[in-house]
């Protein structure tokens, strides 16, 4: 589905980040996995040496439009092109209003909105030099219905909603297609984390009865950033299970 083409994964070392660089891979793309230090993405390279050179690592701030601007001009003159932007990088938190500091507020901000600007500018300049592209961005089902404590993440997510749907319309005249994923209860880390029983009570809630597997959630960042979404855009697939607050 995706041969020839290049894409960048945003917090690919891990979880569905690294679920989501596998499936570009197997699909036949060329893949930059980014990261936000080098002996985690040289970790998550290890781990796909069966893929030979179609595979490389970057590790900028994700927040310098030039250090990002840089290390995807690396990529693109690595395999001729840049198709494909995967915004997966994110954060969250679950502290309570009464004790959220403004640097923990500001942090989530940073890597959950500014990053996917400043990674989304760097992108679509370069696919519009070479007639278009497709980016996809990770919102999540908080984004829709917020969570009990933690108010930055849903904030920051619905942030990304809004972002992502005025660039599919902004960007369309220069062939670039924007949408986002919004995963439910994915096994992460970040799921990994939360307490138990919180889990076990998010989960009741499902209609499919399970959390979700982040290959499930890597088949949407597939699809939308495969020809078999051409004429899709400004979209945020919810990939959750039918989950309700």
């Amino acid at each position: 589905m995706l041969k020839g083409k290049t894409a960048v994964v945003t917090g690919g070392t891990r979880g569905i980040g690294f679920a989501v660089a596998k499936k570009y891979l197997d699909a036949g793309a060329n893949v930059a996995i980014a990261g936000s230090r080098q002996e985690t993405v040289e970790k998550a390279l290890s781990q796909l040496t069966e893929y030979g050179d179609r595979v490389m690592g970057i590790w900028p701030d994700l927040c310098s439009p030039d250090a990002v601007a840089e290390a995807f001009g690396s990529v693109r003159e690595r395999y001729g092109s840049f198709d494909i932007l995967a915004n997966n990088a994110g954060i969250s938190s679950r502290t309570s209003i009464y004790d959220y500091t403004l640097d923990e507020f500001t942090k989530i901000m940073d890597i959950n909105v500014k990053a996917v600007f400043v990674c989304s500018q760097a992108a679509a300049r370069l696919m519009r030099e070479q007639g278009g592209g497709a980016i996809i961005n990770a919102s999540s089902m908080v984004s829709e219905y917020g969570q009990p404590s933690g108010c930055g993440y849903p904030a920051s997510k619905f942030a990304v909603d809004g972002m992502t749907k005025s660039l599919a319309r902004e960007l369309a005249k220069d062939h670039i297609r924007v949408n986002a994923v919004a995963p439910g209860v994915t096994k992460t880390d970040m799921v990994a984390a939360l307490p138990r029983e919180m889990v076990e009570r998010i989960s009741a809630g499902i209609p499919l009865g399970r959390p979700g597997e982040p290959e499930e959630v890597a088949d949407a960042y597939l699809y939308l950033a495969s020809d078999a979404s051409s004429y899709v855009t400004g979209i945020v697939l919810r990939v959750d299970g039918a989950a309700r607050n």
